[in-house]
């Protein structure tokens, strides 16, 4: 039985708002002939909303590409669960041009990741990192996920985020030194050390 898409789910999503600085970690481009990583990198969206958030990442994405490459991003993949709501197209101003971008709702995608697909069918999936995360920890998955030596996909990027719970103190920051580090991301280096 297929469902019915409402009025709402087939109008293309303008966002009206200014375009934040996304907070994006890409990893290094890759030499011709290396091995792909699970990962090309993390985000660090602040909120849920994917009207509010997608249109700079899809910029950011573009301009992280070769100089000489406009292939724009077309088509992103995300998970149902990571969403406030699901637009199916979402209008991107961006400097150079003004395009349409499709976005498709799953399920079965692992918690966290997104796939921006290019015109010309390259990829690009990343860890999507949750609003709520503390900076501490936020940038020490980004900083993993993004490693040219990373092998981790986003589920054990995830886990290690919530391993450890921390005691803290009545303002809300760690209260014991290993506690501390950990926030700051230490067991989530080791992690890659142990690679």
């Amino acid at each position: 039985m297929s469902a019915m898409r409402t009025t709402a789910e087939r109008r293309t999503t303008i966002s009206q708002a200014p375009l934040p600085t996304p907070r994006l970690r890409l990893r290094p481009a890759a030499s011709p002939g290396s091995a792909r990583t699970a990962l090309d990198g993390a985000w660090w969206p602040r909120t849920a909303d994917p009207v509010a958030e997608l249109p700079a990442l899809v910029l950011a994405l573009q301009d992280h590409g070769p100089i000489d490459d406009h292939c724009p991003i077309t088509h992103i993949l995300l998970r149902v669960g990571d969403w406030d709501s699901r637009p199916r197209r979402l209008w991107i101003n961006g400097p150079a041009d003004t395009r349409v971008v499709r976005l498709s709702w799953f399920d079965s995608l692992p918690t966290g990741l997104l796939t921006a697909i290019h015109a010309d069918g390259r990829r690009v999936d990343l860890l999507t990192v949750p609003v709520s995360t503390i900076r501490a920890e936020a940038e020490a998955v980004m900083e993993l996920a993004s490693h040219p030596a990373n092998h981790l996909h986003t589920p054990d990027l995830l886990a290690a985020l919530t391993a450890a719970p921390r005691r803290t103190d009545q303002d809300g920051l760690p209260d014991d030194p290993e506690g501390s580090w950990e926030s700051e991301g230490g067991r989530l280096r080791g992690d890659l050390a142990a690679q």
